[in-house]
């Protein structure tokens, strides 16, 4: 897509540069072995027990070091061959190489969590990467050591979700943990050129047309919708034309919390279409369901710097890096993946105006295209905790934990200490 939408000047920089490049080094593939980086007591007898128990899960008792590998129906990738280190610097959507980069790369994403002035039991709560072997990403392990008097993971099987857990008796004066997850990522694309993609399982087709808490698809989101639509019938054409809608008629806004409230209808009932990457990609997804189009929110977190623009990586302590993409079905393409969060969020960083050759560039790009910098948690919605007594969360991005039935997370600076950290395991 990219040797379409670049100019004819930077692709013949790009393609002199990148073919060099392409003959100094070979692309990595996915292996047939998961990484042997898991220490501790787990071993494979466990997730057998796992895997038998069909919950996918897995738990450990009083503090120390612990280990745990998802089961996975196909094979996760061996480490890639380490490329030579490349410096980060900024980058825009016009100076990308006209071809994907083709390689899996695989990242080791240490999380830390400390919690201070807390009375009584405490339960903490974290989204681990999706345990779904994709063609873009697969999770490979979780090792994990703390204070904590019992540890594991469970699974949602109905919102293909895996959680850590964590539990500290009363009179603990400092619970912290940590956990490494092991993640292998390769870029995500669609080709409209292909068809004949494996069709997705009717029950979840039906729950990605379901109305929400947060997301309805009547009333004032249909007829949005269908004015986005107007006579377009075919689901491809249809999607993109809600995509075009969401970027032309909303705002990337800075100051909200979080990666937004997701709340559609009070959006749309004030007329006020501004938000984060929640607002913005929930936003398409009810209007894709109201027309009928299986569509659903991805909640991730950005682990990487980015070769589009330095505002869609991030690098350092990734607290604050999540975000929120969205996908939606169609019969023979199967998922095509969309960001029009991202769009919004490049216009307001990079002050681009509409007609900017990189606008125009990054706007078709991101309707079908996921860069490899970051990993998605899971497509949760209306999400209730296992073991909670607090209320149902909208989604699960950042760390819960509750202290004697009080919930709290990790944004609340007086009660939790946060920091997460991304490296790469091959180079």
């Amino acid at each position: 897509m990219l040797s379409l939408l670049a100019p004819s000047s930077v692709l013949a920089a790009n393609r002199k540069k990148t073919g060099s490049e392409a003959a100094a080094k070979s692309a990595a593939k996915p292996g047939s072995q998961a990484s042997g980086r898991s220490s501790g007591k787990a071993s494979g007898k466990s997730s057998a027990k796992a895997e038998a128990r069909g919950s996918g899960r897995a738990g450990s008792r009083k503090g120390g070091r612990h280990a745990y590998r998802p089961v996975v129906e196909t094979p996760a990738p061996a480490a890639a061959t380490p490329p030579p280190p490349v410096a980060i610097e900024p980058r825009n959507a016009i100076s990308l190489p006209d071809e994907p980069l083709p390689q899996w790369r695989t990242y080791d994403v240490t999380s830390v969590m400390t919690l201070a002035n807390v009375k009584g039991r405490v339960r903490l709560w974290l989204p681990l990467a999706q345990y779904k072997d994709t063609p873009w990403q697969r999770t490979l392990s979780h090792n994990w050591q703390g204070n904590f008097e019992s540890a594991g993971i469970y699974r949602d099987p109905v919102a293909e979700m895996e959680v850590f857990y964590a539990d500290w008796k009363e009179g603990v004066a400092a619970p912290h943990l940590q956990i490494v997850s092991q993640v292998a990522k390769q870029e995500r694309h669609f080709d409209i050129t292909r068809r004949g993609s494996i069709a997705e399982r009717n029950e979840v087709l039906r729950r990605c047309l379901q109305s929400t808490h947060l997301i309805p698809t009547d009333g004032l989101v249909r007829r949005t919708a269908e004015r986005a639509i107007g006579r377009i019938k075919d689901p491809v054409a249809q999607g993109k034309a809600i995509y075009d809608w969401v970027v032309e008629n909303t705002t990337f806004d800075p100051s909200a919390s979080g990666i937004g409230r997701g709340d559609i209808e009070a959006m749309l009932d004030s007329g006020q279409l501004s938000g984060r990457s929640a607002d913005i990609s929930l936003l398409f997804v009810a209007l894709c369901r109201s027309m009928g189009l299986p569509a659903r929110p991805v909640f991730g977190l950005r682990i990487d710097s980015s070769r589009l623009f330095t505002g869609l990586g991030a690098v350092g302590n990734l607290r604050a890096a999540q975000h929120c993409r969205a996908e939606f079905y169609t019969p023979g393409y199967g998922w095509i993946p969309v960001d029009p969060a991202d769009v919004r969020k490049s216009i307001h960083d990079e002050r681009l105006t509409y007609g900017d050759a990189k606008l125009v560039v990054l706007r078709k790009l991101l309707f079908g295209f996921w860069e490899m910098n970051w990993i998605a948690f899971n497509a949760a919605l209306d999400v209730k905790l296992q073991g909670a007594s607090g209320r149902t969360l909208p989604f699960l991005v950042f760390p819960q934990a509750e202290a004697a039935g009080v919930r709290f997370d990790s944004n609340d600076a007086t009660r939790f200490s946060y920091t997460v950290t991304a490296s790469r395991v091959d180079g």
